[in-house]
Parts: C-alpha cells; sequence; structure tokens
C-alpha cells in the first residue's frame, strides 16, 4: 500500500466527530421508518443500501426539520438507496467490502442488502444529506456540478474521507485550496485540517498557517492537430470577432453554439487558440509602440499616424479578448486563459508607459485603461467565484503583474472623479479577495501594494481593512501540522 493511501487509512479511523463507522446490520425496523421518505434509486443498480442513524450519537427531540428534510436525526431512522455496486467500487471502502476475501461476505450475512451508519449532530436536520451526495458522486463524478462553494466542499469532505472516496477528497481539497472563504468556514477547515493528507492539502494548511510551502510541479499539454469541429468552431470564432455585418447578433450565436458543444476539451482548445492568437497581437503592437528603435527611425509625423493606428488595433484586439474571456468563464474553460494573463510581465510594463503619456492615450484611445481592467477583473472575478481553478502560483502572478497597471488606472481616473470607478474598486476588491487565498508570506508581500488602495476617509475603503484584519488572524495563528 502506497503512503498516501496509509495516510488516508489513517484519517478515516479518526472521523468520529464527523462521521460514524459503519456497522454490519441495519437497526430493526421502528416507528421511524413509517415516516421515512421513499428509497432512491440510482441508474444500473443492483443492490440496496441502507443509511440508518447511529443509535450511539445524541438525540435531539426537539429538532425540527426544514421543509427539504430527508429525516429527523432520531433513532431507528433509516433511508434506503438502490446502488450500483460497480460505481461502489470507486470507494476503497466499499472496494473491500464487497470483494471476495470475506467468508461469508457482509453482504450475504446482512440478509442481501448494504448498512452504513450516520452519526448525526443532534440539531442536524438533514443527517443523510451528504452520505446521499457523496454516493451520487460515485455514481456520477460530477465533482464540478456538486461542489459549488465552500460549504459544499466542506459538508462532502468528511463522508468521502470515511468512505475512502479518494477522487471526492481531492476534488472538494482542490476547490477549497482556490476560493476565498468566510470565517466560520475557515473554522471549519482548521477542524477538519488534521484528518487531511499531508501531500495532498499542503497548499490548503499554507493558507492558513505561516509554514512556507515549496511549489509543485507544473505540467503542459501537448497540442494537437485540429479537428473538423474544432476547424469549424475555429473559423466560427474568427466570423464573429472580424468585421461580420451583424456583430451583435453573430457573437450571441456563435456564444449560444459554444455553449451548447458537447466536448468541452474541443471548446476549451479553439478558445484557447483564438485568446493566444489576440494576445499575441496586442504585445506585439504594444510591443511596437514601446519600442525606442521606432521612435528614432520614424519622422514626427509619421510615427503619430502609425501610433494612432497601432493602439487603435489595440483597443480593437483586447475587445476581441474581453468577449474570449467571457465565453471562457462562462463554459469554464478559462484557465489557460488566466494562466497566461497572469505572465504577461512585458505587456503591464508597455501598457504602465502607454499610461503615463496622458495626451498620446487620451487623444487615440481615450477608453484603453477601461477595457484592459475589465478585461483584468473578469478574469480575477472568476478566479475568486471558483469558476476557473487554477494553482496558487498562477494567482499570485496575476495579481503581481496586473497591480501595477491598476495602480495606474487609478490615478488617471481619480484626478477626474470625485470617486473610484467602478471597475477599479471592483479589481481592487478582487484582487484583495485572491490575496486572501494565499499563503502568509506571499498574501503579506502583497498586500504591502495594496495600501494605494487607501483612502483619505478610511470608511471608504473597508475592503483593504479587512483583507488586512484577516492577515494579522492568520499571521497570529500557532502553525497547524499535517503529520496523520
Amino acid at each position: 500500500m502506497s503512503l498516501r493511501k496509509r495516510q488516508r487509512s489513517a484519517s478515516s479511523s479518526r472521523l468520529a466527530a464527523f462521521c460514524s463507522p459503519p456497522s454490519p446490520s441495519p437497526p430493526p425496523p421502528s416507528s421511524a421508518s413509517a415516516s421515512s421518505p421513499d428509497s432512491l434509486s440510482f441508474p444500473n443498480a443492483d443492490l440496496l443500501l441502507r443509511l440508518h442513524h447511529d443509535p450511539s450519537s445524541p438525540d435531539d427531540a426537539d429538532t425540527k426539520p426544514g421543509t427539504d428534510c430527508d429525516l429527523y436525526a432520531a433513532p431507528g431512522a433509516f433511508l434506503d438507496l438502490h446502488v450500483s455496486s460497480a460505481s461502489l467500487l470507486r470507494s476503497r471502502y466499499f472496494a473491500t467490502l464487497l470483494s471476495d476475501r470475506w467468508s461469508p461476505s457482509p453482504f450475504a450475512a446482512a440478509g442481501g442488502r448494504l448498512s452504513l451508519a450516520v452519526a448525526a449532530a443532534p440539531s442536524c436536520p438533514r443527517p443523510f444529506h451528504a452520505h446521499v451526495e457523496v454516493l451520487r458522486l460515485l455514481h456520477t463524478l460530477d465533482f464540478a456540478g456538486a461542489i459549488r462553494s465552500p460549504g459544499d466542499a466542506l459538508d462532502l469532505l468528511p463522508v468521502a474521507l470515511q468512505l475512502l472516496f479518494d477522487a471526492c477528497v481531492e476534488a472538494c481539497i482542490r476547490f477549497l485550496e482556490a476560493v476565498p472563504w468566510s470565517e466560520e468556514e475557515e473554522a471549519r477547515v482548521i477542524d477538519i485540517a488534521p484528518l487531511l493528507p499531508a501531500d495532498e492539502a499542503a497548499d490548503l494548511l499554507a493558507r492558513v498557517s505561516p509554514s512556507p510551502i515549496a511549489p509543485g510541479p507544473s505540467s503542459a499539454e501537448g497540442e494537437a492537430a485540429r479537428s473538423p469541429s474544432e476547424a469549424m468552431l475555429h473559423g466560427l470564432i474568427r466570423s464573429a470577432i472580424h468585421g461580420h455585418p451583424v456583430h451583435a447578433a453573430t457573437k450571441a450565436f456563435v456564444a449560444m453554439l459554444l455553449k451548447d458543444y458537447p466536448s468541452r476539451d474541443c471548446v476549451r482548445k479553439v478558445l484557447d487558440e483564438a485568446f493566444l492568437s489576440r494576445l499575441e497581437t496586442v504585445k506585439e503592437l504594444m510591443g511596437k509602440y514601446a519600442s525606442p528603435d521606432f521612435r528614432i527611425a520614424v519622422g514626427s509625423d509619421e510615427r503619430e499616424a502609425i501610433q494612432k493606428l497601432n493602439l487603435q488595433s489595440v483597443a480593437l484586439n483586447v475587445k476581441h479578448l474581453y468577449w474570449l474571456i467571457e465565453r471562457m468563464v462562462d463554459l469554464r474553460v478559462a484557465d489557460n486563459a488566466v494562466t497566461l494573463w497572469s505572465d504577461q510581465a512585458a505587456l503591464a510594463t508597455d501598457l504602465q508607459k502607454l499610461l503615463s503619456d496622458a495626451d498620446m492615450w487620451r487623444n487615440m484611445t481615450p477608453g484603453l485603461p477601461m477595457l484592459v481592467t475589465r478585461c483584468t477583473l473578469r478574469l480575477a472575478n472568476s478566479v475568486v467565484t471558483g469558476e476557473t481553478l487554477v494553482p496558487r502560483q498562477v494567482r499570485m502572478k496575476l495579481v503581481s503583474c496586473w497591480l501595477p497597471v491598476l495602480n495606474v488606472c487609478r490615478n488617471i481616473v481619480q484626478p477626474m472623479q470625485l470617486h473610484k470607478s467602478t471597475n477599479c474598486q471592483e479589481l481592487e476588491e478582487v484582487f484583495l479577495q485572491i490575496i486572501s487565498t494565499l499563503p502568509v508570506p506571499e498574501a503579506q508581500e502583497l498586500l504591502r501594494q495594496c495600501l494605494g488602495f487607501s483612502t483619505r476617509n478610511v470608511d471608504d475603503c473597508p475592503h483593504l481593512g479587512a483583507a488586512f484584519k484577516t492577515w494579522f488572524r492568520r499571521a497570529g495563528r500557532a502553525p497547524l501540522g499535517g503529520d496523520n
């Protein structure tokens, strides 16, 4: 058995505070069975699995269920599920239970059904909900659909650990590591942290502990030749972007085709190619603007005309980038775009040079600063909401690369307006939320660069104050160990 599996097996024995160990046989029928809901059935079901309340857990007679409750958390309550044995084998617990190593088998000894005891908290109105959802994931593997908030991941994680459902444990940890938490959710993460496998949860623990974590290895995917479908989608995107007579209608229709196309990998590939193409065009045009050789070689009048044409092309291509970004975020395939956007230090430097020349961009492309800000905001916001999951190194680079551009944009807008622009204000808040997902040392470095978000009236920058309070709370906490 590998080290990781031994660690997880050891962790599963320490889950008494979250889930009870399974019982070899179900409790005898009681009056509660008369009020139990109809049994649930999954595709290709060939086994009956009974979830029943653990008699050893405390009972709460005063518990009142909500309108969507599964069952009262009362002794004797149970829920029958018709499940697929092939799907259960994805859990190492069930794979062991259903193996032929037992004589007689627990399945046969229990009268042809399996039983799993559930330890519900005294005030829990839905004692079986998390177990049903994990069993559903054993059948569907739809982690992206089931884990949409930190609360979802924290509900599923203890059950996945109990059942040794490795894929679900990894999906929950990956989601929790990538998105911000509330204080209550952070407390739940700290409670369950000792039960997590140390190697997989290293980045997760780094968020709530000052201990530095070494970066993990990165992987690169090879580029395959285009299939006919990819070529068609690529052509449709080009038509939507370049000069079609009815721009808005064409873009809306192509967006619908991309959303409905069955192969998400194919859509990801063509959108990544289009995004990279537009980005390279923007970088090339901005490089020409910033090049000292171009400024010397061309006369003043001719240079101004060429620069105007270049900057107008930059603005147009940034608009195309924004449309592509919206499609990628909506389809949850923006991870490569975020990674690329976070690695544009040269482009960010060229934009700062342009924005420092106020006469140039105000006369030629007055909307360019806000266009760039909107692109960064859309990508960064998708990271914060969990729509796009990227490693912490990418999140850190995204903020460190584009924070100087935000500072320049804010300094440009503020003299012309009494208050910060909406886009700048939103991007400040999103950057601070991303910083909250980073380990303590990296967050410390980036927060110091955010002091420019402050205003004369401290009540106008509550997001900055909250970010520093969160950092000081985490920095003052004793290190959390991941050794099981």
